[in-house]
């Protein structure tokens, strides 16, 4: 990894430490309506927090893996049940971006 990207993925990391998770995946893994309002979430947001409450660790990486190939997400950061999922707008809304609006 380049000493940029590693720069940029610890600049979001601060940023994505100061977020509540946005949605919560359990039991029911990921519906259509869970994944509608993760593509809405990211959209919006480009940066976002979402808690796994699906049982075990390799639960919890194939759930990621799906979200990341079905939205075009990418993993920024995995601590215990949360992640942190990354997806760049094209023409950002500077009043919803975690990336530009101050925290």
């Amino acid at each position: 990894m380049s000493k940029k990207a590693n720069q940029d993925n610890r600049q979001l990391r601060a940023i994505g430490h100061k977020l509540k998770p946005v949605v919560t995946i359990a039991g029911k893994g990921l519906t259509e309506g869970v994944i509608a309002e993760l593509d809405r979430a990211l959209t919006d947001h480009e940066l976002i927090k979402v808690k796994l409450a699906v049982g075990s660790r390799e639960a919890r990486d194939a759930t990621t893996q799906q979200i990341s190939a079905q939205l075009g997400a990418e993993l920024v950061q995995s601590i215990g049940n949360v992640i942190l999922l990354l997806r760049r707008a094209p023409s950002p809304d500077p009043r919803k971006s975690n990336l530009i609006k101050p925290l």
